[in-house]
């Protein structure tokens, strides 16, 4: 936006300059606590939320698996 005056031109300029850099500074910020919470997980042997929840649909798989198997099996047992 032009205005009129050079003073609010250049002081236009320098707070979008500075909003630009702060911006940068906060991605920046942002990605070095990432990789360290991620360095922390690892040292920690944690894991992320999305591993996590692949296991848990597999354990519940395998005891429905488990299961029937069992259900299977009773029949067979009372023979």
């Amino acid at each position: 936006m032009q205005t009129q005056n050079p003073f609010l031109d250049e002081f236009s300029k320098l707070t979008n300059a500075a909003l630009g850099l702060a911006q940068a500074a906060g991605e920046e910020a942002k990605t070095a606590f990432r990789a360290q919470t991620d360095k922390l997980a690892a040292e920690l042997d944690l894991v992320r939320r999305d591993e996590f929840d692949a296991l848990k649909a597999e354990l519940q798989a395998l005891r429905e698996e488990v299961d029937s198997l069992k259900a299977k099996k009773a029949p067979r047992a009372k023979a």
